[in-house]
């Protein structure tokens, strides 16, 4: 990484005792970024700690001067059975056949959160917490998920390379429609 972003002062990895710590720092950051309301957070926060158990999870953390969390991003590798992978395996095979899904599930690393404070959006630490994630990830494709709609997540994904995997999908319980996108690893260079 080159110049840090305006406010940010460092980035760094967190264990999953440090995210514990941050927890509700960081769901903060999620409730106001993704415009929920607050109790969302507390809905929120068992599945983010059982998230914190899987398998090759790795979390990044946007710091200012006074260790004040800006941002972060945390993801692991999927695995059949996992909510998410069963979601998007039944969406892909559905549309486009067993054959896409396994092409695209067989091995990934799930991209789960990524979020900026709202007042920091803007300065390249999105992309920053979203490099730095998948620098080491031993995984041959990331993916994710997003609500459809303009929006930075959108630009950011796109100018990282993303791609359409699977577009205006309806989640089990969520009536917005989502899109799956996903790339090979690793990113490339900037």
């Amino acid at each position: 990484m080159t110049a840090m972003p305006a406010g940010c002062s460092r980035y760094v990895q967190l264990s999953s005792d440090e995210f514990r710590a941050r927890l509700p720092e960081a769901l903060d950051i999620y409730v106001r970024a993704m415009r929920y309301p607050a109790g969302t957070a507390e809905q929120r926060a068992p599945m983010w700690l059982t998230h914190a158990l899987r398998e090759g999870w790795r979390c990044m953390a946007a710091l200012d001067a006074d260790d004040v969390l800006l941002g972060l991003a945390y993801g692991y590798r999927g695995r059949a059975g996992q909510w998410w992978h069963e979601q998007v395996r039944h969406g892909l095979s559905r549309r486009f056949g067993p054959e896409a899904a396994e092409r695209w599930l067989s091995d990934y690393f799930e991209l789960t959160e990524i979020h900026v404070k709202p007042e920091n959006q803007g300065h390249q630490i999105g992309e920053d917490l979203l490099r730095s994630l998948l620098e080491s990830v031993p995984s041959a494709n990331v993916l994710l998920s997003t609500p459809e709609g303009t929006s930075r997540a959108w630009k950011l994904y796109r100018r990282t390379g993303f791609v359409d995997v699977l577009r205006d999908y309806h989640f089990a319980g969520d009536p917005r429609p989502f899109a799956i996108l996903g790339r090979t690893l690793p990113l490339d260079p900037r």
